[in-house]
């Protein structure tokens, strides 16, 4: 486990300017989203990218998404098409990010992009990345602040649990609003299901499959996943095992008492850090619906226990 004392700052004026400073240093700091809390640093800064990569232990077949103030910033790194310009009229800012050609010459470091010739781009809602994005000025390149293939953090204390001080700042503006990642589109396929189901969309999408090569963020088998084995579909608990309910399952920890998928998916990663500090010797996870929302809380449920 990593050193649990970091430096952490509330957000505010002071915090901003230390973390806007410490990123145009080529440093990288964790800040909050309305998904999960990213790790950040200057997307066009190819050191500072390798610092995002070495923090987490990532593998740099891995590509990261891009954060950006607005669409008109996204413009000037990828080309749209029709079905892309719709999706951010609609979706931006919030929690979709869009896979896009890179535009020849954007200031993007290769890295970023894992050499693949596209980019993963999304602009955010939350005030504090926007807040970064303004007074750096810079697009910043923000994976989820976790050690690589770990619970995704949605407080900054799940940040400092699993990065320590690898992160030299961690903006503190509380529990993060969706709990899971962005939806991740390319063209009309969804790449990883999220807050942004496909019913939300405002055409037929693909249906969403596991890749087996990596075109985006979030694709690898095993991610999202406790120290602890877990065990899915569970409706009650085995000797040793912290179970975690949903609906009329109930346990030590319950994801959503009245099946609301979209609490549950506030809760989940919560939930998953709660379980993994416990006493227990593993996990065990309730029965969540295939449908909406619990289409992404399935499939981070399923990498987290893939060993």
């Amino acid at each position: 486990m990593a050193d649990p004392n970091p430096r952490i700052l509330p957000y505010g004026m002071a915090a901003l300017a230390e973390a806007a400073a410490r990123i145009t240093a080529g440093e990288c700091v964790a800040v909050p989203t309305e998904t999960v809390y990213g790790l950040a640093a200057d997307a066009g800064n190819a050191d500072a990218v390798a610092g995002i990569y070495a923090a987490k232990g990532r593998p740099s077949f891995n590509p990261l998404i891009v954060h950006v103030p607005d669409h008109a910033a996204a413009e000037r790194l990828v080309v749209f098409d029709a079905d892309a310009r719709a999706l951010a009229a609609r979706f931006w800012p919030g929690p979709l990010t869009l896979v896009l050609p890179l535009r020849d010459g954007a200031p993007i470091a290769s890295l970023v992009t894992a050499g693949l010739a596209t980019l993963a781009i999304r602009v955010p809602r939350h005030r504090a990345m926007q807040a970064l994005l303004a007074a750096t000025g810079r697009p910043l390149a923000a994976p989820s602040a976790n050690a690589s293939n770990q619970l995704s953090p949605t407080r900054a204390a799940h940040v400092a649990q699993s990065l320590g001080t690898r992160v030299p700042l961690i903006l503190d503006d509380g529990a993060t609003e969706a709990g899971l990642e962005s939806t991740i589109i390319a063209g009309r396929t969804i790449l990883r299901p999220g807050p942004i189901t496909a019913a939300d969309l405002p055409f037929p999408a693909l249906p969403y499959i596991k890749e087996s090569a990596i075109t985006a963020p979030g694709q690898l088998a095993t991610h999202y996943a406790p120290r602890k084995p877990l065990r899915l579909d569970a409706t009650e608990a085995r000797p040793g095992e912290w179970l975690i309910g949903f609906g009329a399952v109930g346990g030590e920890d319950t994801l959503s008492a009245t099946g609301d998928l979209r609490e549950a998916a506030a809760r989940l990663f919560d939930a998953l850090h709660r379980a993994d500090a416990s006493d227990r010797a593993a996990i065990a996870v309730a029965p969540v619906p295939a449908e909406g929302l619990g289409v992404a809380i399935n499939d981070r449920l399923a990498r987290a226990a893939h060993r």
